[in-house]
């Protein structure tokens, strides 16, 4: 299941990022905005928990940044990063999935969650921005794109939509 929640990920994410690229930045520049801010955020926390994951050292110290890159370099980032997830979920072992694994979080509070936890969080986390940007590309007249779990597998898995089984 792991590996098909982050197949989705990175299909919605690609699909959003296609839509971004319709925005008429001129007329636009306060949608576009927000939307590289949310990029941003989402890229740093999926950077935050990478690096939990691997237990390597925090390579960001707050969850937003005062500089936010631009657009291309978001893009080219975050499909990297579904990458490298989808590299993560398709190595890891069932028994890992029930480890812990403490850190500490940008405020300086302690943290444990299972690794199971974080990956979970990473799917929520990009959903739940998937969904602010959506309004934004609404807002600066781009239709944003379906991106639900049962579109992705019916899209990605013709077979289903005639109810058979994948």
């Amino acid at each position: 299941m792991l590996l098909s929640q982050f197949q989705y990920k990175q299909w919605s994410d690609q699909r959003m990022l296609n839509a971004i690229q319709q925005i008429d930045q001129g007329k636009f520049a306060e949608q576009y905005a927000f939307i590289c801010q949310q990029l941003n955020h989402m890229l740093i926390i999926e950077d935050l928990f990478r690096a939990r994951l691997k237990q390597q050292k925090q390579p960001h110290p707050k969850t937003n940044s005062e500089i936010v890159p631009d657009f291309k370099q978001l893009a080219l980032r975050l499909t990297h990063s579904d990458e490298d997830y989808l590299d993560y979920v398709q190595q890891i072992q069932c028994q890992q999935l029930e480890q812990f694994i403490d850190f500490t979080f940008t405020d300086q509070q302690k943290g444990s969650m299972q690794i199971q936890e974080i990956l979970f969080h990473i799917i929520n986390h990009g959903s739940y921005h998937r969904g602010s940007i959506a309004r934004a590309l609404d807002q600066a007249g781009v239709t944003h794109p379906a991106d639900s779990y049962t579109m992705f597998l019916h899209v990605t898995q013709h077979q289903r939509r005639e109810g058979l089984a994948g």
